[in-house]
């Protein structure tokens, strides 16, 4: 194990050095947020692909793969899914915004206070993902190398807050580049041959498993399709994702590349989800499938190739915790400061101080919260529950009102917050009753609110 933790080091080293060179790049206020607005096809692909394909899709899904067979792909595959319809559709118009958060394009149609409200959720939700991601961090270097958890999860996610928070968007962008590269090759191209290797072939694997393994609706399809109503509505909404989209040259750019970083997406899950099958048949008696991966990697790598395989796992982890952690910062720095500084306007020494304050506070919260799947579908719950109608109204629909939105959101957050704690985090019913709820409530209210003659803004 000291080859692998040696490796693990050389990994995190370059990950810190990386970030030195994004500062260097970020000289701006927008350098910080978004990268200059200037990312081509190679870097827009990487940063995008790498974004989504964090902790909860890398460990969630293998043990997903190790629990249902191959039907586990499909929390990744609602992701990709999602990650080609918001480049091929919706790309353009953000980009001709030229804005910094989700929340800002709920200002242009309603009024600022329906920004205040919407970046409430949003930070919730954006917390939340980095603290999912430092979460898989943590059970990975735990389980590896037997530190304590908590020792764990302060190491891997100091890390991830200091090269963020010194180079923001161009740290995390060469960070994602690199962490793209050493995940494909580690998981797709090294681990899981090898996986397949040590159960004998494609032919044992089907021989020891049953046939529902093997089946893409074993998970079922009510899971399947909150899975698509969590997780593709998700990305076409979250903060993380906008943000890696304003990253972009132009609308070219974000369409064909974006494209292919949805595609990559869906061949990772199912990557990952035959690891997890892979894991059922040589560990039949796991303790705790959500150590599965960690548990594969440390039964089936040698040395060396094993601290290879760790560094791209901790690839995936930190460049979507860094990704939830820089959106949570711009959240609070574009949206909600302004309003305490009486709308003065954030620069790049108040981005960074925000940036390492968020940090500890997702640190923080990571040492009491301790399911990845859980802390990812909470996180997913609040944005859908709470934005996803209130955004489409004011995209669609002329007659909705800021008191609309505003309950919507309200209503529906706190839906999905009582339903989560009634029937469970994994349950179905958090999404579907918080969707249902604000839906009624922003027709509801927008109609008995709207006044005679008023005329709705463009969003775009």
């Amino acid at each position: 194990m000291a080859l692998d933790l040696f490796v693990v080091l050389i990994y995190t080293a370059g990950m810190l050095v990386l970030g030195y060179y994004g500062m260097r790049r970020a000289k701006t206020h927008e350098d910080y947020l978004v990268a200059g607005r200037n990312l081509g096809p190679s870097l827009y692909m990487g940063t995008m692909a790498a974004t989504v394909l964090g902790g909860a899709s890398t460990v969630g899904t293998v043990r997903l793969g190790y629990v249902h067979g191959i039907s586990g792909f499909w929390l990744c595959a609602a992701l990709g899914a999602g990650i080609i319809a918001l480049n091929l559709f919706l790309a353009k118009p953000l980009l001709k915004l030229k804005i910094f958060t989700v929340t800002q394009v709920l200002e242009k149609r309603y009024n600022p206070m329906a920004r205040q409200a919407s970046a409430v959720i949003m930070l919730a939700y954006a917390l939340m993902i980095a603290v999912t991601s430092i979460l898989a961090i943590g059970t990975v270097l735990h389980v590896l190398f037997g530190l304590p958890f908590w020792i764990s999860v302060l190491l891997g996610g100091a890390v991830v807050v200091v090269y963020s928070t010194i180079g923001g968007m161009w740290s995390l962008t060469l960070t994602d580049i690199v962490q793209f590269v050493i995940k494909t090759v580690g998981l797709m191209f090294i681990l899981l041959p090898i996986c397949l290797y040590r159960v004998g072939g494609w032919d044992e694997l089907v021989a020891k498993l049953p046939a529902s393994s093997f089946s893409f609706t074993a998970i079922g399809w009510d899971t399947i399709m909150t899975y698509f109503m969590i997780y593709f509505f998700g990305i076409l909404i979250g903060q993380d994702i906008w943000q890696r989209v304003f990253t972009a040259r132009d609308e070219k750019v974000a369409r064909h590349a974006g494209t292919f970083a949805g595609f990559y997406c869906i061949v990772y899950g199912l990557a990952c989800a035959l690891i997890g099958m892979v894991a059922h048949v040589l560990i039949p008696d796991l303790d705790n499938v959500d150590n599965a991966f960690a548990a594969i990697v440390k039964a089936s790598l040698p040395d060396g190739i094993r601290g290879l395989v760790i560094a791209a796992a901790l690839a995936a982890m930190m460049s979507t915790a860094s990704a939830g952690l820089l959106a949570a910062s711009t959240v609070l720095t574009e949206d909600l400061l302004p309003r305490l500084r009486s709308g003065k306007q954030s620069s790049l020494g108040v981005n960074r101080l925000f940036t390492l304050l968020t940090g500890i506070a997702v640190l923080g919260i990571a040492l009491v919260v301790n399911d990845v799947i859980s802390a990812l579908t909470l996180a997913y719950n609040l944005l859908v529950g709470g934005m996803l109608i209130p955004l489409i109204g004011a995209i669609v629909w002329k007659r909705a009102t800021t008191a609309g939105a505003i309950t919507s959101m309200g209503l529906g957050f706190f839906t999905a917050l009582v339903f989560m704690f009634k029937d469970g985090l994994d349950a179905n019913t958090p999404i579907y009753y918080s969707l249902a709820v604000a839906s009624v409530s922003f027709v509801l209210v927008s109609v008995v609110s709207r006044k005679p003659g008023a005329v709705a803004a463009r969003v775009a």
